[in-house]
């Protein structure tokens, strides 16, 4: 579904990305991990278009994006959605109309139809009573809740997470992933998530990739990501420093 290569993003003299190489599988749940600051956020935003690339190339489901703009890359995020660090909610909007948004901008959908499908979203969320408030009247995992339910709303091939659990107690940390893992169950998108929660992550992912100096370190599936003898892994992983 998402094939990336030799993919090259510097800001001056930091280079963030350096060849970085990695295949995402169709209906795959794969998790970017690795230290803060080591771009993985930065590598997100190439894989939804909102950052060009200096070299190298994003493949979208044999669509190379790297290098649209305007009409012909909205076609392709039509096909996204996208769960923002810390929800990214809109705070004069209600939770109802939150859901809504994607629908409204990018969709024409009106009326009955609408509310059809906000409810189920939320629904599928295991939210209820909330419609009419707003963020800050609600719990923290229950705006991560509200931003993944605005996420499925449109129906999404793909969504992007980036890190969803951000600021939440271990309870609501192991709430979200179990969320996550039954919605992808029943819906079957293709996942891609930035997270720094470890050892919960094995749980949910069919790939783990550790992104170390700008490029894939390794990759591999849970078991072997955690048997893995590469000090950088290991050392991540058991939270050791350099």
């Amino acid at each position: 579904m998402i094939k990336v290569e030799g993919l090259t993003k510097s800001y001056g003299a930091n280079r963030v990305l350096r060849g970085l190489d990695l295949e995402v599988p169709k209906g795959s749940v794969t998790i970017i991990i690795g230290r803060s600051g080591g771009g993985k956020s930065v590598f997100l935003k190439h894989l939804i278009g909102l950052v060009q690339p200096d070299a190298g190339r994003v493949v979208i489901d044999g669509t190379d994006i790297t290098h649209m703009s305007g009409r012909p890359l909205d076609e392709v995020r039509r096909r996204y959605g996208v769960v923002f660090q810390n929800g990214a909610l809109f705070d004069s909007l209600t939770c109802w109309d939150n859901v809504a948004f994607p629908l409204r901008e990018r969709t024409g959908l009106r009326g009955d139809e609408v509310k059809q499908r906000v409810a189920a979203a939320l629904e599928q969320v295991e939210l209820h009573g909330v419609e009419a408030k707003y963020p800050a009247e609600i719990s923290g995992g229950m705006r991560k809740r509200v931003a993944i339910a605005r996420a499925l709303v449109s129906e999404p091939e793909i969504i992007f997470f980036d890190e969803p659990t951000t600021g939440l107690d271990p309870v609501l940390v192991n709430t979200i992933h179990r969320l996550i893992q039954s919605l992808h169950r029943q819906l079957r998108f293709t996942a891609v998530m930035v997270s720094h929660e470890i050892p919960e992550i094995f749980e949910i992912a069919d790939l783990v990739a550790m992104l170390y100096e700008g490029r894939i370190a390794e990759i591999g599936p849970p078991a072997a990501i955690q048997a893995s003898t590469n000090p950088i892994v290991t050392k991540f992983i058991r939270g050791e420093p350099d």
